[in-house]
């Protein structure tokens, strides 16, 4: 159960990143680093990162960022798979 809440937790904070960044690059001001974006997304938050990117319509065209998002969300999804089947097989 803690890491179902740490999981949605890092994802809520995936997706107001994406939309923090979005309101400061209207602005013109402070922006959060790619690699910071990039970070939340592969440790655990790329669902909400991904949900943010479309939401807030923030870097959605930038390449190599666009890629290396779904690659997080790749990893975030091998991830889950492991946990999941480790948890079965302990269960």
């Amino acid at each position: 159960m803690a890491l179902l809440l740490a999981w949605a937790g890092i994802n809520v904070i995936a997706f107001l990143a994406f939309g923090w960044d979005k309101r400061q690059s209207i602005r013109h001001g402070s922006r959060l680093a790619e690699r910071t974006l990039l970070a939340l997304a592969l440790f655990g938050g790329a669902l909400g990162a991904l949900i943010g990117q479309q939401v807030f319509r923030h870097k959605t065209q930038k390449q190599p960022f666009r890629t290396l998002l779904w690659l997080a969300a790749v990893v975030n999804l091998l991830a889950a798979i492991v946990v999941v089947r480790v948890d079965w097989l302990a269960g």
